[in-house]
């Protein structure tokens, strides 16, 4: 609601915000951020930017704190220079002798800080503490390397950072807004007007205009670089891909080689389900032995030995698995033996064991026919990759030795073929259905990068799909031929005259309808069908509540006296609108004590910043603020260049 007015203190404020309420580089620092900004006072004259009474800001410590700025703008602008951050020097150095003014205002009136009260803030940055959470000497010398800092500039900045919040927060602190200070404002929010609006629609005024051939000519001539082609080019492309290697397939006997090969994966298997028990005594693995193939259950014959079920229970088994789990000469007789059988004991480096295969699981495997279609797949799709990328650095050899486009295509056995006349997005002016191969946009981006005498480029196009590249030609940017476009010039004149006209009508009806006289009169003597009039009333309250989205047209009849008549755009491009303020009612908040209290609260942070300015200014004043004005016009031009 109360924007206007905030809009209104900005003004007021300037940049010595940046060292208020903890704004400015010193506070950013006390809070967490030191980055690098060094205030010490250097006491080199020669240096010397700025000086306030005893204290100074050097040109150094200017550079650090523009290097500061930098590197914040590059965490969201990487491409950020000091060309970018201009408009920043003025401000930041403002910051600093602000700062300075605190500092030797307060040694002027014997306002110290003390190094106890210093301290505790140093004790409060975080990286300063141990793994106990409490201050550390060596934390805090690894923060004072990493940033760059000594202990006196932390210091420094510190002590700066404690008398802005000392001095100035008091000063800005629980502003106190008077009924009487809020009161008019509150009631200029109640205010309320009437108005009229008279819409003067451009194309009220198209009636006759037909251009000759000269004043197309000369609109086009004086409109040049309105009607500008982008470069267009016509691109060359030869695709490699898998249609270059579609001819390529395993031979039978590849297959049969790798069916060979692969028998683990293609032949016959088996798998047991075994039970062994192991043993370190010959004498106790005989008696399992006996006992299993007594007529004992395997657990039960393992038993008196010690052993448990999940002891003796191996599971399903290949000959391989139980090889490495046993040895050569277990795995053999235990692979050897029947289903059901018993066999052992057998001495391993192990000990002696007793196994009983409890199941066999035979796989068939499969023939060399029935693996024929799988394998020969693979080793297909494994050749064609193979043979793409030989192909592709065939060509790449090629181009390399110094063959143009047609010589390195017909090396790799290519088709080629040009696109019509495109610009860098991919369309065709002379061909609106055209549209650019979404698979090829590295080809189109690779054909706008070269230049006319650039050597082909091999460009990536998907996992499998690649493509020769060359411009086959450049059409620079240049305006579009009259003929062309002409009937887009003899519109955009039509537009342009009868642009004129309503404008020359709406001031005249401006003109006409001020004072006492009527709009709607105004209106009748244009000779022009136009809308009728629009009556509007609004209070002020009403903009506040739109935000930024009150119409232009309604903004105007609160910005002009009662009787005045005034002209504007309209914001849709129609044309243009007349709008006259007929009365205005002055509002009165006195019966609204809600409204004057909002308008009270608003007015406090404008009014605590309008505090701490004058507190500001007073200490500049009183200390005598002298600046270099040559120094600082050589450090912005170091720094900044030309910029």
């Amino acid at each position: 609601m109360l924007t206007s007015f905030r809009r209104a203190t900005k003004s007021k404020i300037g940049t010595v915000i940046l060292a208020l309420f903890g704004l400015a580089i010193v506070a950013s620092f006390a809070i967490a951020d030191v980055s690098g900004v060094s205030l010490g006072g250097s006491g080199l004259g020669s240096s010397t930017l700025v000086k306030v009474g005893s204290l100074e800001v050097t040109d150094r410590e200017m550079d650090m704190a523009m290097q500061q700025r930098l590197s914040q703008v590059r965490q969201q602008n990487p491409m950020a220079d000091y060309s970018t951050i201009a408009a920043d020097f003025e401000p930041l150095l403002q910051g600093l002798v602000d700062q300075r003014t605190l500092q030797a205002f307060a040694r002027k009136h014997g306002f110290v800080v003390s190094k106890r009260l210093v301290d505790a803030e140093i004790a409060n940055i975080p990286g300063v503490k141990g793994l106990n959470g409490q201050f550390s000497q060596q934390a805090y010398e690894s923060f004072l390397s990493r940033e760059r800092l000594t202990d006196a500039q932390v210091r420094d900045l510190l002590e700066g950072s404690i008398i802005q919040r000392l001095l100035l927060t008091p000063a800005a602190n629980n502003t106190r807004v008077p009924v009487g200070m809020a009161l008019p404002y509150a009631s200029m929010l109640l205010e309320r007007r009437d108005g009229e609006v008279a819409l003067v629609p451009i194309s009220a005024f198209t009636a006759g205009l037909n251009p000759t051939d000269a004043q197309l000519q000369q609109y086009y001539v004086a409109n040049r670089s309105r009607y500008m082609v982008p470069e267009q080019r016509s691109i060359r492309i030869a695709r490699i891909g898998p249609q270059q290697v579609a001819n390529v397939a395993a031979s039978d006997a590849e297959i049969a080689q790798f069916y060979r090969a692969n028998q683990a994966q293609f032949g016959a298997s088996d798998s047991r389900v075994i039970s062994q028990a192991l043993v370190q005594d010959r004498n106790v693995a005989n008696q399992i032995a006996a006992r299993a193939k007594g007529g004992q259950s395997f657990v039960e014959a393992a038993r008196p030995a010690g052993l448990s079920a999940e002891d003796i229970s191996i599971g399903p088994q290949t000959r391989k698995e139980f090889t490495e789990l046993t040895g050569e000469q277990v795995a053999a007789a235990a692979f050897g033996a029947a289903e059901g059988a018993v066999v052992g004991p057998i001495q391993s480096e192990f000990g002696w064991h007793v196994v009983k295969i409890d199941s066999i699981r035979r796989q068939g495997g499969k023939t060399l026919e029935q693996a024929r279609s799988e394998i020969a797949a693979g080793l297909t799709a494994q050749k064609r990759t193979n043979a793409l990328a030989d192909l592709v650095e065939k060509v790449q050899e090629a181009l390399d030795g110094g063959s143009n486009f047609e010589e390195a295509a017909r090396a790799g056995g290519l088709a080629a073929s040009s696109t019509p006349l495109v610009t860098a997005d991919g369309k065709a002016r002379e061909n609106s259905e055209f549209r650019f191969p979404a698979e090829l946009e590295p080809a189109l981006r690779s054909g706008f990068e070269l230049a006319a005498n650039d050597e082909p480029v091999i460009e990536q196009l998907t996992e499998d799909s690649f493509a020769m590249v060359a411009p086959a030609r450049i059409v620079p940017a240049a305006a579009a031929p009259l003929a062309s476009i002409r009937d887009q010039v003899r519109a955009d004149w039509i537009t342009k005259q009868a642009t004129d006209r309503a404008r020359t009508a709406a001031t005249s009806i401006a003109s006409k309808s001020g004072g006492a006289a009527p709009l709607p009169a105004a209106l009748q003597q244009v000779k022009a069908e136009l809308p009728p009039v629009r009556r509007v009333t609004a209070r002020r309250i009403d903009l506040s509540n739109m935000g930024d989205k009150v119409p232009e047209a309604l903004r105007m009849i609160f910005a002009q006296g009662q009787g005045k008549s005034r002209v504007g755009a309209d914001t849709d491009g129609r044309g243009f609108f007349v709008v006259k303020v007929t009365r205005i009612v002055p509002g009165n908040a006195l019966s609204q004590p809600a409204l004057i209290s909002e308008v009270q609260k608003g007015f406090q942070e404008p009014l605590s910043q309008e505090y701490a300015q004058q507190l500001l200014g007073a200490a500049r004043k009183a200390l005598n603020v002298r600046r270099n004005e040559d120094l600082i016009a050589a450090t912005r031009k170091r720094l900044l260049g030309g910029s």
